[in-house]
């Protein structure tokens, strides 16, 4: 009775801790001690209830996004299932070759199982599957700056490796079977890695931001639900009262202006009914205005981002499965003509890839129309500031029913509102501009796949262990 007890306090408590520390707006630091109550059970238990406590902790922490994931998002219920039952099920197999390892003495390996194991868990979701690196629980500390600027050497696999090494160090630590001396060895290793990325962070943070800057507004105007028709009564009134905000920013020096991502719908016929107008002020006051719409040109659909008044066009690349089956994905990276500004949208920003290919291409601002759900505007728009970090770039992201967001290469918020569809917002902000490459752009995924390996190393010690045994 008392075990029991003990692993359903564990249980709970790891869960309240994931539930709050993680998810759409998770309480900063919480996340570093959601696995520890379950992790300190490990070695007391049996590798059955080892295995429990790790997924339903999981499991129980995770529940809360299930209803973004098949009501929000739309994702179908076999998706949200092997998401959720599918992480919870590793949790509970990496908290069982946990047990495994201490019991056989090697609490190095012990202490690597669970930040190597779901590191490359992430990694290889992101590599594989259909959402990029949204699925990561690194996002939960995009507001603790010293610990983001880890992702400049090694993406967001980096932040997630930091946050489960130290529960996972601290348990092997307490845990009955390990000598005084492996302990020293185990909290030696973690403190130093620890210490190195505090200091790191620290000196990033540090450095002088250099003195060119980029003054960029960010626009979400009031508009009716969905998609307005650019020819109807209300899109013609949206265009004037976006030419206004933009006569406004203007006069504060912007040199660019963003607008959400599907504001308008328009085809060959129409388009001109919203160029028109943005040429005419974007010519006027000598800036650019970057506009998201659906285009629909020569029968086909695309999200779209335009420049104006270069004219030039952008298809988003990465489309949301089964919210965006209707257009053709984009295939072309585009930049501001004569500047180092690259355009993208929205869902694009959660994949590391594409936007380490921009930045490879010269780009050193990311001008980014969005279009998010509401309940996700913290996350979503942290997930685009995450990227500029990695990358060494400015981040302007203008979404609808989110939040508007410039951020620099350090992933400082320089300016931020809430947008919804009954009000119209804007922010104003000099975003810093960085030159030369972060290690991430020049080695890319070098530490995911590192990590990949490093599990390899820890089932490998474990099977080999077994053999002797």
């Amino acid at each position: 009775m008392k075990r029991f007890v003990l692993a359903a306090s564990a249980i709970v408590l790891s869960a309240l801790l994931w539930y709050f520390g993680t998810g759409l707006r998770p309480v900063p630091g919480l996340a570093f001690l959601a696995p520890l109550p379950v992790l300190l059970l490990v070695p007391r238990v049996s590798a059955r209830t080892a295995f429990l406590a790790g997924a339903l902790s999981w499991l129980g922490g995770e529940v809360r996004i299930w209803c973004y994931l098949t009501d929000t998002v739309a994702q179908p219920v076999p998706v949200a299932v092997l998401l959720l039952g599918g992480s919870a099920v590793l949790f509970g197999l990496i908290a069982v070759l946990m047990r495994a390892l201490l019991v056989r003495g090697r609490p190095g390996l012990a202490a690597l199982a669970l930040p190597a194991g779901w590191v490359s868990a992430e990694f290889l979701m992101s590599v594989v599957g259909p959402f990029g690196a949204w699925w990561s629980i690194a996002y939960s500390q995009a507001d603790v700056l010293p610990l983001m600027q880890t992702a400049s050497l090694t993406g967001v696999w980096g932040i997630t490796f930091v946050l489960v090494l130290a529960p996972s160090a601290i348990a092997v630590l307490c845990a009955p079977e390990v000598t005084r001396v492996q302990r020293l060895r185990v909290g030696a290793a973690a403190a130093a890695v620890l210490v190195a990325i505090g200091a790191y962070g620290g000196w990033r943070l540090a450095v002088a931001p250099e003195r060119e800057a980029v003054a960029v507004g960010l626009v979400a105007v009031a508009q009716p639900p969905k998609y307005v028709p650019v020819d109807s009564a209300e899109g013609r009134d949206m265009v004037a009262r976006v030419v206004v905000e933009i006569d406004r920013l203007a006069d504060q020096g912007a040199q660019v202006v963003v607008l959400p991502e599907k504001a308008w719908r328009a085809d060959d016929s129409t388009l001109s009914l919203l160029s028109g107008p943005l040429t005419e002020v974007a010519t006027r006051r000598a800036i650019h205005v970057v506009a998201g719409l659906v285009l629909t040109t020569g029968g086909i659909s695309y999200n779209a981002a335009i420049d104006y008044p270069s004219g030039v066009r952008y298809a988003k690349h990465h489309l949301i499965p089964g919210l965006e089956d209707e257009h053709r994905p984009g295939t072309q990276w585009q930049n501001v003509p004569d500047q180092p500004w690259a355009l993208a949208v929205c869902f694009d920003l959660d994949f590391p890839d594409l936007v380490r290919a921009n930045q490879r291409s010269g780009a050193t601002l990311l001008l980014v129309p969005a279009l998010d759900f509401t309940v996700d505007r913290w996350l979503h728009s942290r997930m685009a500031v995450l990227r500029g970090v990695e990358f060494g770039m400015g981040v302007a992201r203008a979404p609808q029913l989110g939040e508007l967001v410039a951020s620099d290469a350090r992933g400082r918020v320089l300016a931020a509102a809430v947008t919804d569809l009954t009000v119209t917002r804007s922010v104003f902000a000099r975003i810093p501009l960085t030159s030369g490459d972060t290690v991430y752009v020049r080695f890319g995924n070098w530490f995911g796949w590192t990590c990949v390996l490093l599990f390899g190393v820890v089932l490998a010690g474990s099977v080999w262990r077994r053999r002797r045994d």
